[in-house]
C-alpha cells in the first residue's frame, strides 16, 4: 500500500455538521410562476412525445436487444466524461470475462462492467419509483463500488496528497471542494439528502421530467460521496427518465453530454453560483443558471432521441443489416439465406425456432445450421435452446449496423 494510504476510520474523527440551512440548495425546481417555466415545459412535452414515438416504433425483441447495446454505449460515454476511455468492444469483452493483460486496461474494463451491471439492475426496475431517495442513491454507489477493483477504490485528496479508501455506499465524512464549489459539511449531507428526497419524490410526470436536470445538478452540489458522484448522478438521471418517459433504455442522454462535455461542465459550474439579483428567482442559488442547464439537458435528450429515431428507421436499419449479411455470405462466413432469418426477426421482434425451416423452405437440420452460424456471429440470441430467437446488436458490429453510435476503435 502507498505510504500515504489511509483508511476512513482514521481520516476523520467525526462527520462535522456546520448547521447549514437546507435553503442553501434552493431552488430545487423551476417555480410555476417563473418566466422560464413555459418554454421549458414545452421542451418537456416535446421530449415525452418523441420518446414515446421512438418506443412505439420498435418491436419488443428489437428494443430488448438495443437496450443491451445502449447500456454499453451509456457506460462508455459516462466513463469518458470522467476521463476513462474504455471502448464498447472492450466493454463487451469484459462482459464475457475476456480481460486485457494490461493492468490499467483491465481495471477500466472492470469499472465498465460494474457500470453495466448497475444499469442493468436499474433497467430491470431496481429503482422504479425511488430513484431520488437517499437509500437508492447509496445503493447505486454501493452496488457500483463493490464491483470495482481495489485500486479504483482509492481517492487522492488534492489538498494533502493522501490516498483515501472509498467505502461503497458510505456518505462522505470529509470536506470537499470541486472546482470553485466548496460542498456542504459532511455532517449536513444526510439532512440535505432528506430535503432532496422530499422535494423530488412527490412530483407528477411533467414536473418530474423538468426536475431531472435540477436533481442532477443539486445532487452534485450536495456531493454526498467522497468520489463517484458524477456516475451516480447520471445513473439517477437515467432511472428518472426511465420512470417518467418509459424510455425502455433505448437511448441515453450520456452520449449527448459527453459530446458536449465542455458545455455540460460549464452549466454545472454556473448552477453552483449564487442568485445574481432580485430578478434571478427567490432561492440562494441562481434560478437562471438552473433554467439554462434544464434547457440544455432537455435539448440534449431530444437530440439523442432524434438521433436514435433516425438511426432506427426500419427500412434503413433493415438495409444495413441485410447488406452486412450479404457480405458475410459472399465471404463464406454465413450460409445462404441467413439474411432471411434476420429480416424476419427484425419484422416480428422474435422468431420461434420451429418457424425457421418453413420460412427458409429447407430441412430442420439445415435451418439449425444457419441459426447456429448467426449465433456464432453474436447476432442471434435466445434464453435457451427452445426459446424464440431474438436479434442482438454486438458492439463489434455497431459501426456497420448503428453508425455514429460511438466512435470506431482508434477514432476519438
Amino acid at each position: 500500500m502507498h505510504e500515504k494510504d489511509t483508511d476512513n476510520n482514521a481520516d476523520v474523527k467525526t462527520a462535522l455538521d456546520r448547521g447549514e440551512d437546507i435553503a442553501l440548495a434552493e431552488p430545487l425546481m423551476i417555480g410555476e410562476t417563473s418566466h422560464h417555466r413555459a418554454p421549458l415545459t414545452d421542451l418537456a412535452v416535446d421530449l415525452a412525445a418523441k420518446a414515446a414515438g421512438l418506443r412505439r416504433s420498435l418491436p419488443q425483441g428489437v428494443s430488448t436487444a438495443l437496450a443491451d447495446l445502449v447500456r454499453a454505449m451509456n457506460c462508455y460515454y459516462s466513463n469518458l466524461i470522467e476521463g476513462h476511455d474504455t471502448h464498447p468492444v472492450d466493454i463487451e469483452r469484459a462482459l464475457n470475462n475476456d480481460y486485457s493483460n494490461d493492468a490499467r486496461k483491465r481495471e477500466l474494463q472492470l469499472e465498465a462492467k460494474a457500470h453495466i451491471t448497475v444499469q442493468q439492475w436499474i433497467d430491470g426496475g431496481g429503482l422504479r419509483g425511488r430513484a431520488v431517495t437517499a437509500d437508492a442513491l447509496c445503493e447505486i454507489h454501493r452496488r457500483f463500488g463493490e464491483l470495482l477493483p481495489e485500486e479504483l477504490l482509492r481517492v487522492e485528496d488534492p489538498e494533502t496528497g493522501e490516498r483515501l479508501k472509498l467505502i461503497p455506499g458510505e456518505l462522505r465524512r470529509r470536506d470537499v471542494k470541486v472546482g470553485q464549489h466548496v460542498a456542504i459539511s459532511p455532517g449536513a449531507v444526510a439532512r440535505f439528502l432528506a430535503h432532496f428526497e422530499r422535494t423530488y419524490s412527490r412530483l407528477g410526470k411533467a414536473d418530474a421530467i423538468l426536475a431531472t436536470a435540477a436533481a442532477h445538478h443539486r445532487l452534485l452540489w450536495i456531493h454526498p460521496f467522497l468520489d463517484g458522484n458524477g456516475r451516480v448522478a447520471r445513473l439517477m438521471s437515467h432511472a428518472m427518465l426511465l420512470d417518467t418517459l418509459d424510455t425502455g433504455g433505448i437511448w441515453s442522454v450520456a452520449r449527448g453530454l459527453a459530446r458536449n462535455v465542455a458545455a455540460y461542465k460549464g452549466h454545472l459550474a454556473n448552477c453552483d453560483l449564487p442568485r445574481r439579483n432580485d430578478l434571478d428567482g427567490h432561492g440562494s442559488l441562481s434560478e437562471e443558471s438552473l433554467a439554462d442547464f434544464t434547457r440544455f439537458f432537455l435539448e440534449t435528450c431530444i437530440d439523442q432521441v432524434s438521433f436514435m429515431d433516425e438511426l432506427l428507421q426500419p427500412d434503413r436499419l433493415r438495409t444495413r443489416i441485410l447488406l452486412w449479411a450479404e457480405e458475410e455470405t459472399r465471404l463464406g462466413v454465413l450460409p445462404p439465406r441467413a439474411g432471411n432469418i434476420l429480416e424476419a426477426v427484425l419484422y416480428r421482434g422474435e422468431l420461434p425456432r420451429g418457424d425457421v425451416a418453413g420460412l427458409l423452405g429447407t430441412t430442420a437440420r439445415h435451418a439449425r445450421r444457419i441459426v447456429a452460424a448467426l449465433g456464432d456471429r453474436g447476432v442471434l440470441v435466445s434464453e435457451n435452446s427452445r426459446a424464440p430467437l431474438r436479434l442482438a446488436f454486438p458492439a463489434t458490429l455497431a459501426h456497420r449496423w448503428m453508425p455514429g453510435l460511438f466512435p470506431e476503435r482508434g477514432m476519438r
